[in-house]
């Protein structure tokens, strides 16, 4: 049986998505031996007697309470946000675009740091940040709307920096004002961005409208490479523009405003993954963007490991993913024009 070069490149992504989802369930402060974890599997599924000297009871809380929610988390959060990042180049046809570029994670921050400063329900705290996340984008298409002689996307662009401005100075009134004990730590803690307090109902609950943005997004793929070769053109080839453009928007900021309510700010993922995806495979959107799901995935697998085991406390995973991503990025804008033509 032979596959064709495309469907080759979503298996390896795939093999390799697994082999670190493996690995972040075993790999720990408390190590699972590969055995261990198999006769835990099948006394889960089958029922199969143990050796009592496996503590199946401590490696289930382990698994169930601890490294699973963390590593679906990522796993989702990384392919919302690789896949966001990579509807937003083709949206604004431009590589530096990021799902920042609309504010959408400036509003989210302000919204989440707003619903620390007013109430301690977590629950409050993420309807804001989605909230605002929504309100960000809307301001940013306002603005853009506001000039109707220009051209929309850079009008739009526009939009989106000034939204992101506005809600970063409103951010910095709520630091300002905040608990200096209390609040601020924890406003400052949550906006380095963690996976640590992924709880499973919760991931469930958020994974629903996360892929049905991520396959929006893919099935729309065939759109947005027509759409590279202008506007004008798409719309010579039967695609209503403004429509493809506002639902890709619409379900990137969805995936990205939901990835910022359950993990905070995890910066560079949504901008470099994209990239490293079109310099291997090429432009075609029809490949790149469920290749920048799967490798997103594994990306923010990988990040989320070295953050727990490199030292003896968790390094914030926002962090760690703006020290990767700063040097990839500075090596792979050297071939960008070239991957993006």
């Amino acid at each position: 049986m032979s596959f064709s070069k495309e469907t080759r490149y979503l298996i390896a992504g795939g093999v390799l998505l697994v082999f670190l989802a493996l690995f972040s369930l075993l790999w720990g402060q408390y190590p699972i031996s590969l055995e261990v974890f198999s006769a835990y599997v099948k006394n889960i599924l089958f029922s199969t007697p143990v050796d009592e000297s496996y503590n199946i009871a401590l490696i289930h809380n382990i698994i169930t309470e601890i490294r699973l929610p963390r590593v679906l988390l990522a796993i989702l959060i990384g392919a919302a946000l690789s896949t966001s990042g990579a509807v937003f180049q083709a949206m604004f046809v431009n590589p530096l675009v990021s799902p920042g570029i609309l504010g959408v994670l400036a509003g989210a921050s302000f919204g989440a740091a707003l619903g620390m400063l007013l109430s301690e329900h977590w629950y409050l705290v993420q309807i804001f940040a989605f909230s605002f996340g929504f309100i960000a984008v809307g301001f940013a298409v306002f603005i853009g709307s506001m000039v109707t002689n220009s051209r929309s996307t850079v009008m739009l662009v526009l939009g989106g920096v000034i939204s992101g401005s506005l809600f970063t100075s409103l951010l910095s009134i709520i630091k300002y004002v905040a608990d200096p004990y209390s609040t601020l730590p924890a406003i400052v803690y949550w906006l380095m961005g963690s996976l640590s307090m992924a709880q499973l109902n919760e991931v469930f609950l958020v994974a629903i409208p996360i892929s049905i943005s991520i396959t929006g997004m893919i099935f729309m793929s065939k759109y947005f490479d027509l759409m590279s070769l202008g506007d004008e053109e798409a719309k010579a080839l039967g695609v209503n523009v403004k429509l493809i453009r506002i639902i890709a928007i619409v379900l990137a900021t969805l995936a990205s405003s939901l990835s910022v309510v359950m993990a905070g700010i995890i910066g560079w993922v949504g901008l470099i993954i994209p990239h490293i995806i079109r310099m291997a495979v090429g432009p075609s959107h029809r490949l790149l963007i469920p290749l920048s799901a799967i490798v997103g995935g594994a990306f923010l697998l990988l990040a989320d490991g070295v953050s727990r085991l490199a030292l003896s406390v968790e390094i914030p995973i926002g962090i760690l993913t703006s020290l990767i991503g700063i040097p990839i990025f500075i090596i792979v804008l050297k071939n960008a024009r070239a991957a993006w033509n």
